[in-house]
């Protein structure tokens, strides 16, 4: 590009490739960058562009439009059109096709990324191997061991147990009962006299009494 043509060479050129109207701002925002030209030289190249009649010039209200000269372009004919609308087509489904297809690699690869790898799987499998090894030797304990605990004296456990969580009930009702007949004439919340006497409840210790 000359200092000469303002730029005008490469608004010619971008017109005729694009063949769609633009506004000077359009043309000023979209070559600005690359070329670095100035909203002032842009405006009076198409301008001029548009005198010297190798682009087209429209005005609606107070905005122009500028466009490439249709001229230039070799008519299209209707078999021309439509052959044209079965490439788009066709290339539209081979896109369609190939989008799939990337996202169903894109899947297998996630797959495959959260995959091991054959050394890892291989680790992996001689630590299971050595655990399982760990919890063999700890079965051949368990059952060669002398001390087996007997049904009768798994039964004596069990009805101690039940004997206890009775009591346990019982005290609990017991000790309930009393706070609550000094609670009627205790000017105080229940809390409140708990923490002064310095009782401590079931549920401050966080444990629950068995079922029997």
């Amino acid at each position: 590009m000359s200092k000469k043509d303002n730029g005008a060479s490469v608004i010619l050129a971008y017109l005729n490739e694009k063949n769609r109207p633009y506004s000077a701002q359009d043309v000023f925002c979209n070559l600005q960058k690359q070329h670095g030209l100035g909203k002032t030289a842009v405006v009076k190249a198409m301008e001029l562009l548009a005198l010297e009649g190798k682009i087209r010039e429209k005005t609606y209200g107070k905005q122009k439009v500028y466009f490439a000269d249709q001229a230039q372009f070799k008519d299209v004919n209707d078999a021309d059109l439509k052959a044209m609308d079965c490439q788009i087509s066709e290339l539209s489904a081979e896109v369609q096709s190939l989008t799939q297809s990337c996202r169903q690699l894109d899947s297998e690869l996630k797959e495959l990324n959260s995959s091991l790898t054959t050394e890892e799987m291989v680790s992996e499998i001689q630590e299971l191997k050595t655990e399982c090894s760990g919890y063999r030797a700890r079965l051949e304990k368990i059952k060669s061991a002398a001390n087996h605990v007997t049904p009768e004296e798994k039964e004596k456990v069990y009805k101690e147990r039940d004997v206890y969580v009775k009591e346990w009930r019982k005290r609990k009702r017991l000790a309930s009962d009393m706070i609550n007949a000094i609670l009627e004439g205790y000017p105080k919340s229940k809390k409140e006299f708990l923490d002064e006497t310095g009782v401590e409840t079931d549920e401050d210790c966080k444990v629950v009494v068995p079922k029997t």
